[in-house]
């Protein structure tokens, strides 16, 4: 059978990221909120999705509003106070589900910082913007031995590649990101078509 084509909602009863994670733990079993954080804390998933503990009770609230969880009972540990356990309901399993096949099917635009600051390239002179991207691919590097070092540290304690899918993704990213930025620096350093001529006259005029 083939699967079904999926179209891209135009607006989910929760969107927050947060939600699709705590969805997906309790698809394991029924946690309270402050076992989610941890359980995602432990895992490294709060490095991919923002977490902290105002934003996961207004999530884990949001949630059980729109029918997708539901309290199954209260635990206590200690002197702590009761803490309710919440459970996925039937309706939570299904939006769970359509929710990943669009994150996975279906490319959504992303507005990053990085775009940003290139569609508004030209408001810095040439030779202030060839030194901020070399602090960038600077950066970069960082970031990519931090993270290299990171998968395979915890590929070592035996996690295995699926819990770690999301880090492997982020480098390719990273990495790819280096490249282009890279290429950028070269191109107007070498200003191979003049344009930057251009650019840098305009900025003299300006002044």
């Amino acid at each position: 059978m083939c699967p079904a084509v999926i179209v891209p909602s135009t607006k989910r009863k929760v969107s927050n990221p947060l939600a699709l994670a705590v969805l997906a733990l309790l698809l394991e079993r029924s946690m309270h909120p402050y076992e989610l954080a941890a359980t995602l804390r432990q895992r490294g998933k709060s490095a991919s999705i923002k977490l902290n503990y105002g934003s996961l009770y207004t999530v884990v609230a949001a949630l059980q509003r729109a029918g997708f969880i539901e309290p199954r009972g209260t635990v206590r540990a200690g002197r702590r106070p009761e803490r309710t356990v919440y459970t996925l309901t039937d309706e939570g399993r299904v939006e769970l589900h359509d929710w990943m096949r669009e994150l996975l099917s279906a490319p959504a635009k992303e507005y990053s910082q990085l775009e940003a600051g290139l569609a508004l390239l030209p408001v810095l002179p040439p030779d202030e913007v060839v030194p901020l991207l070399e602090e960038r691919l600077r950066r970069l590097d960082e970031e990519i031995t931090r993270l290299e070092s990171l998968v395979e540290d915890r590929l070592a304690q035996g996690l295995a590649w699926l819990v770690l899918v999301e880090s492997d993704y982020h480098l390719a990213m990273l990495r790819t990101e280096r490249q282009w930025v890279a290429n950028l620096a070269r191109s107007i350093r070498e200003d191979a078509s003049g344009v930057v001529r251009t650019w840098r006259a305009w900025h003299e005029v300006a002044r």
